[in-house]
This record gives C-alpha cells, structure tokens and sequence, in this order.
C-alpha cells in the first residue's frame, strides 16, 4: 500500500477520457442525447482527442486511434479492452513538484513527457492508481478548436415538442475500487481532494471527493468480500474499475439507455453505464 505523502498543491479533476474506435461512435450519445458543445480536438501521435463540454463546464475527451504506424498505444488498449474510460486526468500548476509527492507517496510515475511548454505531463500506471491510468499535467493556455463537419447539430427533443431539452451537466466519475484506504491515499493524500460525503449502502460504501471544479469522483467500495455480491462479481480481482458517470438531465425518461439514479436518495441524476458511453 502506497504512503501518503506530500499532497500536490492545486491539483484538480480536469476530465475523464473515453477510448474509441472513432469519434463519431460516441458523438450521438454525447451530442444528440446529451447535448455536448465541441470544445477542442485534432490530431496526436498514437491518438487523436477530441474534447465535449457539459452544461457544468466538466468535459469528456474521446480518443480514438490516429498514426499508430508511429505508435500504436490505443490501437492496443481498444483491442484489449474495447471501448470505454481510458484515464482522470489531474491539472496541476507544478509538473516537478506533483512528480515529488507522487514519488513520496510510494507511486512511480511513468510516460514523463516535457517537451512541449503548453503541455507536460507524467502519468501513473493503473496497476498503482486503482485500476485506471491517471494523467497529471501542467498545460498552459486553455486549447480550443471549431467543432469537425460532421459533429452533429441535431438534439435530443421536448416531449411537448417545444424543442431541444437543455443540455446535461456530468456530475460524477463513479469509480469503484477494492479498497477505500488505497483510493483514498492517491485521491485525497496525494492529488488532494476533499471529502464532502460519505456512508455506506446494503453492498457498498462510498465517498465524493471535489476538486472545486464541476466533475467530481465518487469512490465505491464492495462491503461483501464474497462473489455473490453483484458489485464485487463485476469488479473481479482488478484493483478498481470506472463504474459510471452520472450526468444531471432533463427528462431523463426520454433518455435511451439512461438509469435513473437510486443509488443516491435524492439524487436527480441519471447514470450512464456499459457500452460505448461507459
């Protein structure tokens, strides 16, 4: 079990990344259904992200495969693993100084990439950050692009015909781990969030951690350590895996797909869960 160490000062949960085939597979469910403005993308090596904007200001990054003659990273991880959330990414104002507490917290980041002043970052291997690849970068000026031809201008429609229904504000990255004290030491110790909430329900427990910023993460614990748990069945003998996101919307039963939020009393959300939309 990692140290808790130094905590990175102002670090924050920037946005989660989706890994796809094309952009396109996700662009109906985040576009049309959702509501997501285009807010940047183009070409990387290996890859090409292309970002969303919530009505909330959080953002989804889709990547989809792009030069894998040069490399051919996400050309592996879709094959492995087929569509779905790739990594959280963290902003930080210190490159060198995040690398410091993650070193001193017992994590070994890995990928450290500095050659682009507007953009360095260093990651930390899933099998160390509870099942999911996690990004830390210092970017410089915000990145903005106009949206491609085809992102599509239709939108999810009014029962009462009226028109569009506002666009979804994403809520929550749920994340479910094999150990709330390992989530913790990373999430809290190191990339200091803040704990707001926390309990417990008939198979797990939880805790919602904040940034300060529009996306928060939701860390959910099995409490039942045997199979028969349907949490702990899907979680298998991984460290941790993304579980859902969870978006506010309206009208959330014209929402194909969508499940309401019962997890949550009170909660108006709805989760979006399994396939191409995680």
């Amino acid at each position: 079990v990692p140290m808790i160490g130094p905590t990175i000062e102002g670090a924050a949960l920037d946005h989660v990344a989706h890994a796809v085939p094309r952009w396109q597979d996700a662009w109906h469910r985040y576009a049309v259904d959702l509501g997501a403005a285009w807010s940047s993308g183009g070409p990387g090596v290996g890859f090409a992200p292309g970002q969303v904007q919530f009505a909330n200001g959080a953002r989804i990054e889709m990547l989809m495969p792009f030069d894998v003659e040069t490399n051919d990273f996400l050309s592996r991880f879709l094959t492995r693993h087929g569509p779905g959330p790739h990594h959280l990414t963290f902003k930080v104002p210190d490159l060198d100084a995040a690398l410091e507490s993650l070193v001193h917290g017992g994590y070994q980041p890995i990928g450290i990439e500095r050659s682009d002043p507007q953009w360095m970052e260093a990651f930390v291997h899933p099998n160390q950050a509870t099942g999911v690849v996690v990004q830390v970068a210092q970017a410089g000026s915000p990145w903005a692009s106009p949206p491609p031809d085809d992102y599509p201008r239709e939108r999810r429609q009014r029962r009462d015909g009226s028109g569009p229904v506002p666009p979804a504000s994403l809520t929550w990255v749920a994340h479910v781990v094999e150990d709330l004290g390992v989530g913790s030491a990373l999430f809290v110790g190191v990339l200091g969030g803040q704990v707001i909430d926390e309990g417990s329900h008939t198979d797990h427990r939880w805790v919602d951690l904040t940034w300060g910023g529009p996306i928060g993460l939701r860390l959910l614990s099995p409490i039942d350590t045997t199979s028969g748990s349907p949490l702990r069945a899907w979680l298998g003998d991984r460290p941790g895996r993304i579980h859902h996101l969870e978006l506010s919307v309206a009208e959330p039963d014209t929402l194909p797909g969508a499940r309401e939020s019962g997890m949550f009393p009170g909660s108006a959300s709805t989760e979006v869960g399994g396939g191409s939309t995680f």
